[in-house]
This record gives structure tokens, sequence and C-alpha cells, in this order.
């Protein structure tokens, strides 16, 4: 049964709303009867579940992405970023995108294994993966499970490039990994940064990294010797298109050699998380930034057309992509986007893991 219950906000959350899944087969709606009843607990547990993987890669045909296969250790994201794209995929494991996609999380057990046995088949043509592509494969559990670190080491071993968008500092453990991919000309990192504003971003995505923290694991990197780049998503017209240049010359000058930027996309449920959200915490602000989103989609809450998807149309998001691309180029940072970025990895010393370890 699914439930449109609005808590409103909570502490360490994204969502102000738990709608029901596009799939469920009955629908519930909470009304004012008039009879008192306790007020639910502010705090949420997280609470993850484990499945088996039956596969590993995911592929894509898209041309908007600069890769077509990537690899998710988990589903579901305790960041809790309110915008996030992935939230309507809780609803094919019977869970809500709101609140349930931040906190019932689900660990895929057995995926470097999976991933071993992909990376051996007949056939096979090395290109990079995407790690991870749905949802952020160092959110917190990751210190918990490793699995993001164990796919690293299948990876390093078989000699298989690897790109890797993050907006966690967890990132930093895997340091001595990603120091020898990059030896190897096998990976390249882009830390997605949003806002500078802190307060904003305890709302926004309550259990990131903290925008400082960011940029520390952007001149870490760098320092490091691994190639590392920025990315500026979500841009949401009236509440964070202000900073674009600001977000791309603190990312330059803490080491960023690349840079790429996102309209935000507000597909399925998230758009009504979206508005709640921001009758919640912005309501002074709420009609403005859906006037400007929806100026920047042909008048809807989203398009999802390839090539208007990532960037919007219309008169205000040619004037982002205008004001993006004139500070990229006096930053130094014109045509370092991903696809260019990542075509100095290496595809060529790919070794199938299997016939490498028999090797020895």
């Amino acid at each position: 049964m699914g439930s449109d219950f609005s808590p409103g906000a909570r502490k360490g959350r994204g969502a102000t709303l738990t709608p029901a899944n596009r799939y469920a087969p009955t629908h519930s709606e909470a009304v004012d009867d008039g009879w008192w009843q306790e007020i639910d607990e502010t705090r949420i547990a997280t609470v993850v579940a484990e499945e088996k993987a039956r596969s590993a890669l995911s592929w894509n045909h898209s041309p908007d992405l600069p890769f077509d296969r990537s690899l998710n250790p988990y589903r579901g994201c305790e960041h809790g970023c309110i915008y996030c794209y992935a939230r309507p995929s809780h609803a094919y494991w019977d869970m809500s995108p709101g609140l349930d996609f931040e906190t019932r999380l689900i660990a895929r057990t057995g995926l470097t294994e999976r991933l071993r046995d992909e990376l051996c088949k007949p056939g096979y043509e090395c290109r990079p993966i995407n790690l991870s592509g749905n949802t952020d494969c160092y959110q917190p559990i990751e210190a918990e499970l490793g699995t993001t670190r164990e796919l690293l080491e299948l990876l390093l071993e078989c000699r298989h490039p690897v790109m890797i968008v993050t907006k966690g500092s967890l990132i930093l453990r895997d340091l001595d990994l990603l120091s020898e991919l990059a030896r190897y000309r096998l990976v390249k990192v882009f830390i997605s940064l949003t806002s500078l504003d802190r307060q904003l971003k305890r709302h926004l995505e309550p259990r990131a990294a903290s925008p400082e923290a960011r940029l520390r694991v952007i001149s870490t990197l760098h320092e490091a010797g691994i190639p590392v780049g920025t990315l500026i998503s979500p841009v949401i017209p009236g509440l964070t298109d202000h900073e674009l240049e600001r977000l791309l010359a603190a990312a330059h000058d803490s080491g960023a050699q690349g840079a790429n930027w996102m309209l935000l996309r507000l597909p399925l449920e998230v758009a009504p998380l979206f508005e709640d959200w921001l009758a919640t915490h912005y309501p002074e602000r709420a009609s403005r930034v859906m006037s400007l989103i929806r100026q920047c989609r042909g008048g809807a809450d989203y398009d999802s057309r390839f090539g208007h998807r990532m960037r919007g149309q219309g008169v205000f998001a040619d004037l982002l992509a205008q004001r993006f691309n004139k500070a990229c180029r006096r930053l130094g940072l014109a045509g370092r986007t991903p696809r260019t970025f990542n075509a100095s990895l290496d595809t060529t010393a790919f070794r199938p893991p299997h016939v490498q370890g028999s090797l020895f």
C-alpha cells in the first residue's frame, strides 16, 4: 500500500514526502479526521537489506552520456539529495521514491564476482566503466561494506579503466588504489558540486559531504596525481544558478582539470518531491524557481528527450550555457568535459581477470 503522507522536514533527510511508488496496486491518502494521534519521530533510521547480484554492468545507449556501461553497488542513497533523478528507480523494488529511497537501502552482494564473470565473457570490449550511474558509490554505508573498494581492486587487477562521479569524501580512503590506477591511466574522477552555501546544502543534500570537504577532496586527488574534474550538478534556476561561476572558480583553484554542468532534472516522482521540498524550506522562492524550471523545459516540469534533458532549452538555459562556457574559458577548463576528459583513459592494457590470474 502506498501513501502520499507528508511528514515535513526530517532531520538529516531530504524528502518531505513519502509518495506511493507508481507500480503499487493500491494507493492511500492521509487526511485529518480530527482524531488525535502521536506525532512521528523526527529521526528515521537507515535500514540496509541485501540483494544477491545477478548481473553487474548496466548498459545504456544515450548520446548524452560519455559512457555506455555503469556499475552500481547500491540501490537507494543515504545522501538524500532531494533532486536525485534516480529516486523513481526505487519503485521497481516496491518502495517509495521519497523517504524510502534514502532510508531503505539495498546492498548488492556478490557484485565483484559477477563483474569478474562478465569481464571474462568472450568478445567483451573494454571501454570505461562509470562507477556509479544511479546512486553514489561512496555513500555512508560504503564505509562498512567496502563493495566499491573491492570493485576498484578488481579493475586494477585486470587493468580496466573507470570513471567515478561522487560527492562523498570517503573516496579518499581509496587513495592508494586510485593512485595506482592513475599510474596506468585507468581512472578519472569527477566531484559533484551544487552549492557553497552550507545551509542550502544541509537541506538540499543532507548527508553528502560539505562543500569544503568536496573541495579538499579535489585538492587531495590532484596532489596525488589523480585526474580530477568537477560536475556542477544540478544547476537549479533561481536557487543555485547564481553560484555557477564561483563553483567553477573554487573547483579550479582546488585543482580541478575539467568541468561539466547539468540542469536540474525532475522526472516522474521527483517533480512533486522537489516542489514539496521547495514549499517546506524556501516558500518565498518556490513559485519563481518552478517558473524558471518550466521556462527551460518548454512549459513542463521535465523534458526527457536526448539532447534536451541535461541542458534544457530557451533563453534562460542558453544563458546558463554561455555563462558556463565563458567561465571555463577564463579558467582554462574549456573543452575538458567528461567525454574529452576520459579520452585519455587506456583501454589497451585490459586483460580478462581469470586469464590474468592464471598466469601467476
